[in-house]
């Protein structure tokens, strides 16, 4: 199996883990293994997670002869349990890389891609909901909410209101299928900055592997996983899912909450870590992988 992705911010996330042969290190996306790969030849463990069985194929294809590599299939929201069956106790790094994966895009058949026609699917995990059961069984209300809230798509209700319409004939089974709905629920002058089936297919996505709810919980979860001195570090692509990191870091970065005409601390908050700057690509990586142009980096270190 080729399962070619490319590593956003490659460079950059490596460094924020701040690596070396004492650490444990839990890849929570490994894809192709391109992360890492890197990361076992520095730390003292990896764990390489990942929910497709596609991209497990790949690492214990890649991986799979080194002895500082434990491969396992799951989603890394299961994170406590994970450790708890390796029996380990404590992590220190944490590495997310989050969204789709160039190979998943590129797979026709996985169906998260508008660009080529496949069955509805966008399943990570290729189990449970899929594309299909949404478009073709959430009520009207439920998909425009769904496209506005996860697309940020200011047409949603019209294109929930002919996703319904539209399967009344019949069952919408494709990509090609869903794509010519969204196109003929918008103005023609909205089509023009960029491919108009981008946020619905996005917010789609995010429902059916429930994104947003599962990375809040890993974020919590890991926290409590990591030592002190470690660090998480995540790789966003959209503002959805970057605000929640965002929010995240600068809550368990924050100390005193008490007002300032308080002449000393009584609210007893203390900073349980510390953010660093967010890092973006730079154009010479935009050059040969245009994909990371949204994405950023953001890193924490927890006290």
């Amino acid at each position: 199996m080729e399962f070619v992705h490319k590593s956003v911010l490659f460079d950059e996330s490596i460094k924020a883990l701040d690596l070396n042969e004492n650490k444990i290190i839990l890849d929570g996306t490994a894809g192709g293994g391109g992360h890492s790969k890197a990361i076992a030849e520095k730390a003292k463990q990896l764990i390489a997670v990942d929910q497709d069985p596609d991209a497990i194929e790949v690492l214990h294809e890649r991986l799979g002869d080194k002895d500082n590599v434990i491969i396992v299939n799951n989603n890394f929201s299961d994170i406590k349990n994970i450790l708890k069956a390796l029996n380990i106790d404590k992590i220190d790094g944490l590495l997310l890389d989050l969204g789709v994966s160039s190979y998943q895009l590129d797979t026709a058949d996985r169906g998260f891609s508008f660009h080529q026609d496949a069955p509805l699917d966008m399943r990570m995990s290729k189990s449970g909901l899929s594309a299909k059961d949404v478009v073709n069984t959430y009520s009207e209300q439920e998909l425009a909410d769904i496209i506005f809230r996860y697309g940020e798509e200011k047409f949603s209700r019209r294109i929930a209101a002919n996703i319904v319409k539209a399967r009344l004939d019949k069952p919408i089974e494709t990509t090609f299928e869903l794509v010519d709905i969204i196109k003929s629920s918008m103005p023609q002058k909205a089509m023009r900055d960029s491919h108009p089936a981008r946020r619905t297919f996005q917010a789609i996505r995010i429902e059916v592997n429930a994104e947003l709810d599962v990375l809040r919980t890993t974020l919590d979860d890991a926290f409590e996983c990591l030592n002190s001195g470690g660090r998480i570090a995540v790789i966003t692509f959209h503002s959805l899912e970057d605000r929640i990191v965002k929010e995240k870091f600068n809550a368990w970065s924050k100390g005193c909450i008490c007002p300032k005409e308080f002449p000393v601390c009584v609210c007893g908050n203390k900073p349980k870590g510390k953010a660093f700057k967010p890092v973006s690509p730079l154009d010479e990586e935009l050059k040969f992988n245009p994909r990371a142009r949204s994405s950023r980096l953001r890193i924490f270190e927890k006290y």
